[in-house]
This record gives C-alpha cells, sequence and structure tokens, in this order.
C-alpha cells in the first residue's frame, strides 16, 4: 500500500481545511517533516531549531542538531500518518502525527528535545512536567525558548511572502478566505478566546484580518513575551 500510494490525502468531515495525511516521512528539523513535498509541522510542541545550542555544564551543547537527529530516528523514512490540526503562518500544515502508536510530538517532549505550547494543545503538559523533574535534555540546560530565539534571528524565520499570480502574470493580493459562507462570526478576540476558538489561523471559520493585527495569519494569538 505504501509503495504504490506514498502519499495520500483524506478530506474529513469535521473541522476547517482538516485533513489527515499519510506518507513517508523527510525529516527537516526537531518538529518539522515533509511528507510528499508537503512540510508539516508538529502540533503542540515547539523543538529547540536546528542552529541553536544550549550551554550544559558550562559546555555549548548543539541541542538543536540533537533535536533533528532525535526525530530523523523515530521518523525519517518511515510511513506517518498526520491528523491536521490547522495551517501556520509558513503555509505548513500542523498536526499531529504518529509513526505506527508512537505519536512524534510526545517523544519529542519525553526527551526533552521541545517545549509543550499550551495555548495550542494541552496534551503534553504531564510529559514536559516529568521531563523537567528529571532534567531531561534542555532542561537540564540553560537554553533559550525557541520562540525567543526565533525573535532573536528574525531574518532566518521570517514566514515566505508569496504573492499570487493573476492570468495576466501580475502580482495580486494574497488570497483570504471568506467566511462569511461558514456563518461563523465573533464579534472580536474575546469573544474568539471565549467561544473556544482562537486562536483563528487564516481560511478557518471566524476568520478576519481586522483580528490579526500583525498580519501573520493568526488571529487571536496569545502574547508570547520572553520567559
Amino acid at each position: 500500500m505504501w509503495r504504490l500510494l506514498p502519499v495520500l490525502f483524506f478530506l474529513l468531515p469535521t473541522g476547517a481545511n482538516a485533513q489527515t495525511i499519510v506518507g513517508t516521512a523527510k525529516v527537516i528539523d526537531g518538529d518539522t517533516i515533509d511528507i510528499g513535498g508537503q512540510r508539516v509541522r508538529l502540533h503542540g510542541i515547539d523543538a529547540v531549531e536546528a542552529q541553536q545550542s544550549c550551554n550544559r555544564n558550562g559546555e555549548r551543547w548543539n541541542c538543536g542538531q540533537d533535536a533533528t537527529a532525535l526525530l530523523s530516528s523515530l521518523a525519517n523514512g518511515k510511513p506517518v500518518k498526520c491528523k491536521q490540526r490547522a495551517i501556520d503562518s509558513y503555509d505548513r500544515i500542523v498536526a499531529i502525527c504518529e509513526v505506527g502508536w508512537s505519536d512524534l510530538g510526545e517523544a519529542m517532549i519525553d526527551a526533552g528535545l521541545a517545549v509543550a505550547l499550551p495555548q495550542f494543545s494541552r496534551a503534553y503538559l504531564e510529559n514536559e512536567a516529568l521531563a523537567k523533574r528529571r532534567r531531561t535534555g534542555i532542561w537540564g540546560s540553560e537554553f533559550d525558548v525557541p520562540a525567543d530565539y526565533r525573535a532573536a534571528h528574525p531574518t532566518d524565520y521570517r514566514p515566505p511572502e508569496r504573492p499570487k499570480v493573476n492570468p495576466q502574470g501580475t502580482p495580486q493580493r494574497p488570497f483570504v478566505q471568506s467566511n462569511r459562507s461558514s456563518g461563523v462570526y465573533y464579534r472580536n478576540c474575546a469573544a474568539a478566546w471565549a467561544a473556544g476558538a482562537a486562536p483563528i489561523y487564516r481560511g478557518q471559520p471566524g476568520y478576519r484580518p481586522e483580528m490579526d493585527g500583525d498580519g501573520d495569519g493568526i488571529a487571536c494569538e496569545p502574547y508570547r513575551g520572553r520567559r
């Protein structure tokens, strides 16, 4: 089955633009894989970046490279099944991915090479707490939270700008899917959070550009200050 159909996309009946992706994984970094040319970001976690280093026992540790190596050992060249949860500002599918019965996001948290993102999922909080108590991986070192590391290197992690081109070959403004047909409308972000719908990604029911203050494709996202 895998050799005949290396990548399958199944449209699911629930959720905005939800789909299941089945195929062979190519690991990009500690929380991103490629399946048949489609980038997939692991849901609910944030692994240390591939170029990132940590300080362990007074010595430099290439923790980002170790994160990539671990995910590679778990998934590279193997069949994976990913259930979409969203689309991020880099146009990647955000999904829960499994190899067999193993949740890849959970495995990265257990190894102490990724932090949990409770604003998106609370599924990995207990695993993260255990890794902290055991001082596993990054929790036994000095490190920058991956979001802070990216903020300190904005040129390397700026979302791509991909203007669409009309039939005449001239660029046009990026398309934003209308939500009028969905019948979902939130007066403001407070209402979206109260309904349990926030953050809302571009293309999902309820998304409006007016609620996306920084224009990154994510409306009503939580404030992320430095820790």
